[in-house]
């Protein structure tokens, strides 16, 4: 009876808390679920239980699909968070190894510069930024965010890589240069491979970040057929003070499918991701 009631104790101990913060995680993903689902005469009753469909529908996600531009808008998301995430990755790892493997003065000036650039406030750098891109002649075109969304990629990548760089033996890299491999090519073939997992983390923490971004988004993108999801939704679907509920909703369950399918892949890399590299660090 003892061992019953101690297993009994831990259980409760786990399971309680456990079960408390799976319904407060995943409540707002049923609120959209359950309000894109319900039709309006149901959505705006008061003598409805909120938190139950009686007569679901499929309505608001087929006006979302044949009424807006939303198709355009998760293609130019995917395309922009894709392209964003590769450049980042590719600058922030050119960054972060040389940060993390090699001694020279003001290495530690630069490092600490990295992580304060990735705390700089969005608002602060947007109107630099939008004198760069009219210069440039870029406005409502895709690569006006593929350009501004690494200013605010390429450290927070650089920042997580540079620690999971350091967990790489240095033995590794050594016997290959001995073997006659330049640091290039010991970056490429040596480091690189072993840090698959960070590389992940860090791809997938770039690629939700660049299709969640709303402020440069909403500011170079205000043509409907170069706006992004959260842009769109926004601008179409709120119409001065009428806000189209139903199909916000299936709008933002909608465009929350692409990351909740890449953290089901990827989940156990970006675990040991994090876990190997910036915990360390």
């Amino acid at each position: 009876m003892v061992h019953g009631h101690g297993w009994t104790g831990r259980a409760l101990r786990l399971w309680l808390p456990l079960g408390f913060f799976l319904i407060v995680t995943l409540f707002p993903f049923y609120w959209m679920a359950i309000t894109s689902l319900k039709p309006n005469a149901e959505l705006y009753s008061t003598k409805v239980m909120p938190l139950i469909v009686h007569h679901p529908t499929l309505k608001h996600y087929v006006d979302l699909l044949t009424e807006t531009s939303f198709l355009q808008w998760t293609w130019n998301t995917t395309i922009i968070a894709v392209v964003s995430t590769a450049i980042s990755l590719v600058f922030g790892s050119m960054l972060a190894y040389p940060l993390a493997r090699m001694n020279f003065p003001g290495g530690a000036l630069i490092a600490f510069t990295v992580a304060a650039t990735y705390l700089v406030p969005q608002p602060l750098l947007f109107i630099p930024l939008a004198d760069i891109i009219n210069r440039l002649g870029l406005g409502n075109t895709l690569t006006s965010v593929i350009l501004t969304y690494p200013t605010m990629l390429v450290p927070f990548c650089a920042w997580l890589l540079m620690g999971y760089f350091k967990t790489v033996p240095r033995d590794l890299e050594d016997a290959a240069r001995i073997d006659g491999a330049t640091r290039t090519q010991t970056m490429v073939r040596v480091i690189l491979p072993l840090c698959t997992p960070g590389f992940i983390s860090a791809g997938i923490f770039a690629f939700t970040l660049a299709q969640n971004e709303f402020l440069y988004a909403l500011i170079f993108l205000t043509n409907t057929d170069v706006r992004t999801v959260p842009v769109g939704a926004i601008a179409e679907l709120v119409r001065g003070d009428v806000f189209y509920w139903g199909q916000l909703m299936a709008a933002a369950l909608l465009g929350s499918v692409p990351v909740a399918i890449i953290y089901s892949f990827f989940v156990e890399h970006y675990v040991a991701g994090l876990t190997s590299g910036s915990v360390k660090a």
